[in-house]
């Protein structure tokens, strides 16, 4: 087995290939982390770093490729012109998950806030589970070391465009929005199909939980063909059968269950994250957790590092990291829920962004807006006619110090750049955590 890559996934896949007894190499074209690294000299696995070996790769029997390679790879398109087969690091690991049951979560926003939260009511109704994917550790390296009976995985887009067999007992599509259009021809049809592709495997005895409000998830409904049980959430009208919202009251409806609780209740705000609440709710009442327990663990919930994170208030001026906010979308629910003066901070890698999208919100919502990125033509041609001040910078220092400087008494400073952050930050964490150091030093 030769692995390309070895971040998290790769590292987790190969782990779990030597654990079955496979010859297995890793082979990354950038320098391999130290901590990887280690893990592959214990566990004895051949591996090379600053190169691809054609001959090595070349001879494979299958190949397990790392999310972040695009196909376009020009060892990727050798591999695929010589038939051998390429999987990804969750089809790898759902051949060895034995009995264990899967809850996969994908969309182009939320899947992190909603698997975190899926996984903290399992955990809270009593659940020996693990909450794996793009979040915490890889679904391969903890079917490798820690199996555990209940798998819930955070599963992108890239992710699920490599599986043959993987299927999910509980599938969950938060939404669809035009992201990562650079890896899919900037065809938005192609990244639709890709994330289509977590109900592609599924029978009438799994579930498919999806967003009944997203118009691209709606319409395409009637393209791919569903065999397992539609479970839909919405907030514009009541379901027989899965979840709504109705006058600040959420409702569950399962066959012969109903669960309501008021969303003033959830820990975590913002219409998204009802969105999101709705999807976990649907989910962990499916494998049969307990209501009382639901309640308890939407009640308690603390939001993630990096997506609508409180920083601090500095003499008046609220500061909120949502560094996870690598795309328009994103940055649309952040806005949506702000209900004081912004001052936003924009800008990264522009993955083909669509700025209209969020001009409404800007105009009714934003005062000033600090760019932080080498390129911000984009940004300024989108709202410099909607906004009296734009400033450009290139450090998160010196943006949170221009933003404080723009800020009065009652107003937020708001990280949420609709970009990838590999122009400054080494990802988005990085960006969030230099932020968060910049605020501490005002």
């Amino acid at each position: 087995m030769v692995i390309l890559g070895s971040g998290e996934s790769g590292t987790g896949a190969a782990i779990l290939c030597r654990k079955q007894g496979m010859d297995v190499f890793v082979s990354d074209r950038g320098k391999i982390p130290d901590r990887y690294k280690n893990e592959l000299k214990q566990y004895d696995i051949a591996y090379e770093e600053e190169k691809h070996s054609e001959e090595k790769i070349l001879n494979a029997d299958e190949v397990v490729k790392s999310p972040g390679i695009p196909d376009k790879n020009d060892p990727v398109q050798k591999i695929r012109a010589k038939g051998i087969p390429v999987i990804s690091e969750i089809e790898l690991a759902y051949r060895y998950k034995g009995g264990s049951k899967i809850i996969a979560i994908t969309g182009s926003n939320g899947k992190s806030t909603t698997t975190a939260l899926t996984g903290h009511i399992c955990k809270t109704g009593g659940m020996d589970c693990a909450v794996v994917g793009n979040i915490g550790y890889s679904f391969a390296r903890q079917v490798a070391l820690n199996p555990k009976p209940l798998y819930i995985i955070e599963v992108s887009s890239f992710q699920l465009d490599d599986i043959a067999t993987f299927n999910p007992d509980i599938a969950v599509l938060l939404n669809i929005t035009e992201d990562h259009l650079d890896r899919y021809e900037y065809r938005f049809e192609n990244y639709i199909r890709s994330k289509f592709n977590i109900i592609k495997n599924q029978t009438r005895n799994d579930y498919f939980i999806y967003c009944a409000d997203d118009p691209v998830i709606s319409k395409h409904l009637e393209t791919y063909p569903l065999l397992s049980n539609p479970l839909p959430f919405t907030m514009h009208y009541e379901l027989p059968k899965g979840a709504y919202i109705r006058e600040n009251d959420m409702a569950i409806q399962l066959d012969d269950e109903a669960f309501v609780m008021s969303v003033l209740d959830f820990a975590i705000k913002g219409k998204h994250n009802q969105y999101n609440t709705m999807a976990a709710g649907l989910a962990t009442m499916t494998i049969g957790i307990r209501k009382e327990k639901i309640r308890e663990a939407v009640e308690n919930f603390e939001s993630l590092e990096h997506r609508m994170e409180k920083v601090l208030t500095v003499r008046g001026v609220e500061f909120i990291n949502d560094s996870k906010a690598t795309n328009v979308n994103s940055t649309w629910y952040a806005l949506e829920s702000m209900t004081k003066p912004v001052i936003l901070i924009l800008g990264g890698i522009d993955k083909g962004n669509d700025y209209s999208f969020i001009v409404d919100l800007v105009k009714e919502k934003v005062k000033a807006i600090v760019c932080m990125g080498l390129d911000n033509r984009k940004i300024h041609e989108a709202f410099g006619k909607e906004v009296e001040v734009m400033v450009n910078t290139t450090s998160a220092k010196e943006a949170v110090h221009s933003a404080f400087h723009l800020a009065n008494k009652g107003d937020v400073v708001l990280l949420s750049p609709a970009c990838s952050s590999f122009d400054l930050f080494k990802n988005y964490e990085d960006r969030g955590r230099q932020f968060k150091e910049a605020v501490r030093e005002l």
